[in-house]
């Protein structure tokens, strides 16, 4: 694919020298909310946790000099020295990005693979005649791309001009066609803008004409080899960084775990098909929107042949936007302009409380409560103080103590981490988190309301997709033995992600730039944690190995690194004095789930004498 010859200058490059770049690194560990590059088209609230801009709809693209300078950062930045790329996969991750409607071409393999060895190296690390002659041969990739996506609008122009029995509504509705061949399916496109046209006219017509245009972008060589290095760009990242990735300005919204938020942004749909002429709403349509309306168009951006991940950034937009927005809706056959956006009025909203599943469970002569947690939120700290708050008071039964029932889940917010550990071991100092120049930085808990501290037992209960922030909040607790894990060796994801704009200023990264071990020194990269109880458990749901985030990545093996002993003395004593589980006496449960009883035996229970076998 195109990409081969980025590709080659890419897994060619050589290690990167370390330097200290002009500007400072970013301070915060935890997710950054993302600041909006456009000041034309971003009228937002700055108490909004993620504010985000309408898209242009636009392919994206970059120069040479903006792919190497970004290439050259995220080497740089990371947490450890990146490993070679292997050029097959790099090929077939950079093509994924360069196609995202499914149009592919199988002489375009060998043409770009046949180029690359002669002129890679000019594309991105090239310099003075090297250069000139490497953009010379990037031309080819770009060419031969202007010359199919011709052949690919001619046969879009084919179907529309012969729509046949096509059924407007049908066509507005349908998702886009299955994958086959990509003519035929350009036809098929064609032919389902060609009825909507003939049924709306002149209205139908400017969508079908926006469609064309997405769809089959008109670009000449050169601009085709700016995509090209864009899809590069965003294959490359996720190959050397699992973790990681980069995206423009229009996509940016990808890049966050806005669900982690304690404020999530508005959006104006939670699901949506992308159809031959726009964009069908499915799930969580937001009002006046409805579930099957077909959004043709929001603040003058036609959402026909818009890659998803401007669909998805467009209504989180939209949907926070300071004045309201025009949309053009299909709905029930007709054509209708709709006004969305809360407008200057609204507040930012707030996440739905009751997020976090808990049950009381008989233990001994109290009860325990357990409180399943499967993502680290910004304000988990909150959200299991208020838990902690009105179970403390209810019930005949005292608490005897707490569970975080942590397995399944991959991670969240370092942040929400430590405000939860902030409950049970409240100012302790906890992670020495190392750059890759060796700078250590350490991360305390902070100190919580007298009222919200839980003095009394806690226990943690993981599997092995505990991962990141889950295995902090694990892993810590262990460390300073205020609570024992119960369950099997976690994921081993001890790492940490920053968010930072380019230095092209063309986009954003999630980089791995951080590597943490547990209070006492423990690494958890590569190796997790082991329980001290020791307690096989079913495993459900994904494995984190894959962040959701990515299209497709190569998890490679990490730096394993021992940090310092950063516990403090006093800490340590207080979290002894608070850890002891009272014994059960075998009156436990019962529970929803038959685990948490059987864990909940092993906490609290009679431990049998070893004895010696003669």
């Amino acid at each position: 694919m195109p990409a081969c010859v980025v590709g080659w200058a890419i897994l060619h490059a050589p290690p990167p020298v370390p330097v200290i770049e002009a500007r400072p690194p970013p301070a915060a560990t935890a997710p950054v909310p993302p600041v909006s590059s456009s000041s034309a088209d971003d009228g937002h609230d700055d108490e909004r946790s993620y504010v985000f801009r309408i898209p242009s709809g636009e392919p994206t693209s970059l120069s040479c000099e903006e792919a190497r300078t970004i290439v050259e950062q995220v080497r740089a930045g990371l947490a450890y020295t990146p490993e070679a790329v292997k050029a097959s996969t790099f090929a077939a991750s950079a093509a994924d990005w360069l196609d995202p409607h499914g149009f592919p071409d199988p002489r375009e393999g060998r043409t770009f693979c046949a180029v690359a060895p002669e002129g890679g190296a000019g594309a991105l690390g090239g310099r003075g005649g090297q250069e000139a002659a490497g953009l010379r041969l990037q031309m080819t990739p770009g060419a031969v791309l202007e010359s199919w996506v011709g052949e690919l609008r001619d046969a879009f122009d084919k179907g529309r001009r012969s729509p046949g029995s096509t059924v407007a509504a049908s066509a507005a509705l349908e998702p886009m066609p299955p994958t086959g061949g990509a003519r035929e399916t350009a036809e098929e496109l064609g032919r389902r803008a060609g009825a909507f046209e003939a049924a709306y006219g002149a209205e139908g017509a400017r969508f079908a004409d926006e469609a064309r245009r997405r769809f089959f972008p008109p670009l000449d060589k050169a601009g085709w080899s700016r995509v090209v290095l864009a899809s590069a760009v965003r294959a490359y990242v996720p190959l050397v960084d699992p973790h990681g990735e980069w995206a423009p300005f229009d996509e940016e919204s990808r890049i966050y775990e806005v669900d982690l938020a304690s404020r999530p942004p508005s959006r104006l749909w939670g699901r949506a098909l992308l159809t031959a002429i726009g964009v069908r709403v499915t799930e969580s349509a937001t009002p006046p929107l409805a579930i099957d309306d077909v959004v043709l168009s929001v603040a003058n951006v036609a959402t026909a042949g818009l890659p998803l991940e401007q669909v998805d950034q467009l209504g989180f937009a939209a949907g926070d936007a300071r004045s309201p927005l025009s949309a053009v809706v299909l709905r029930a056959g007709r054509i209708v302009t709709l006004e969305v956006g809360h407008g200057d009025e609204a507040e930012p909203p707030l996440r739905a409380a009751g997020d976090l599943p808990f049950e009381r469970v008989a233990f001994g002569e109290g009860d325990a409560l357990i409180v399943s947690v499967k993502d680290v939120r910004d304000d988990l700290g909150d959200d299991l103080a208020a838990i902690l708050g009105d179970e403390r008071e209810r019930g005949p039964r005292r608490l005897n103590g707490v569970v975080l029932d942590l397995r399944g889940n991959g991670g969240g917010s370092t942040d929400g981490a430590l405000g939860a550990l902030a409950l049970f071991m409240p100012g302790a100092p906890l992670f020495a988190m190392r750059r890759r120049d060796g700078t250590v930085e350490i991360d305390r808990a902070p100190v919580p309301r007298d009222r919200d501290r839980w003095t009394g037992a806690v226990a943690t209960f993981v599997d092995g997709t505990t991962a990141s922030a889950a295995e902090m909040i694990a892993g810590a607790l262990a460390a300073y033995r205020r609570a024992p894990s119960v369950g099997s060796t976690t994921f081993g994801k001890g790492c940490a992600q920053e968010y930072v704009d380019d230095d092209a200023h063309a986009g954003v990264l999630r980089l791995t730039t951080l590597v943490y071990a547990l209070p006492d020194g423990t690494p958890v990269q590569r190796v997790g944690l082991v329980p001290q109880i020791r307690f096989p458990v079913h495993v459900d749901g994904p494995s984190p190995a894959r962040p959701r985030s990515a299209r497709r990545s190569s998890p490679t093996p990490r730096p394993l690194w021992r940090g310092p002993d950063v516990r403090d003395p006093s800490s340590v004593a207080s979290a002894r004095e608070e850890a002891g589980w009272p014994a059960h006496g075998g009156n436990v449960g019962p529970c929803q789930d038959i685990e948490i009883c059987r864990a909940l035996r092993l906490l609290g229970g009679a431990r049998r004498a070893p004895t010696a076998k003669h």
